[in-house]
């Protein structure tokens, strides 16, 4: 079998960023697929679930309720290496096109204040399983060293 296109991409290179992964199309719809890698792979500590999970349930309920991409998001989740997240949004973008979109997503997952949405037995299947200050802490970090200093190094995947 041939690897999937994620498989092709130098991880080993890869740096903490924002990258379009692919982009599918059916018949006049497009879907974006991003890699919002948040950790080096191989390189740096990998994100534990519990606030992978916080986190998740925060950028799926922001993005959900956002005034522009509420109607374009398809779905927000982990990454099963826990380096990050997948994005995937109705329509033709380039990573640059989401930049400002992130930064308002992970300024609001890092000033949280509150009952994490949906984090009951009713609501989700692993509701304990959540750390709010360590995503809070993790979506500053990316907020601050990637996201706001930006450059096409964390925008396009390394040859």
């Amino acid at each position: 079998m041939e690897k999937i296109a994620s498989f092709t991409v130098n991880h080993l290179d890869l740096l903490p960023g924002v990258y379009v992964s692919r982009k599918d199309k059916f018949q006049d719809v497009v879907l974006t697929t991003f890699d919002i890698r948040m950790t080096r792979p191989n390189l740096e500590p990998v994100m534990n679930t519990a606030e992978i999970h916080a986190f998740e349930h925060l950028g799926a309920t922001f993005l959900r309720n956002h005034n522009t991409y509420a109607s374009k998001t398809v779905y927000f989740g982990p990454m099963g290496c826990r380096t990050g997240f997948y994005l995937i949004l109705q329509g033709d973008y380039e990573s640059k096109d989401i930049v400002e979109l992130l930064k308002e997503m992970y300024q609001f997952v890092a000033e949280f204040e509150g009952d994490i949405p949906g984090a009951s037995a009713r609501d989700c299947g692993n509701y304990l399983d959540m750390n709010l200050p360590m995503a809070k802490y993790l979506a500053n970090k990316f907020l601050k060293e990637v996201l706001l200093v930006i450059t096409d190094k964390n925008l396009v995947y390394p040859e």
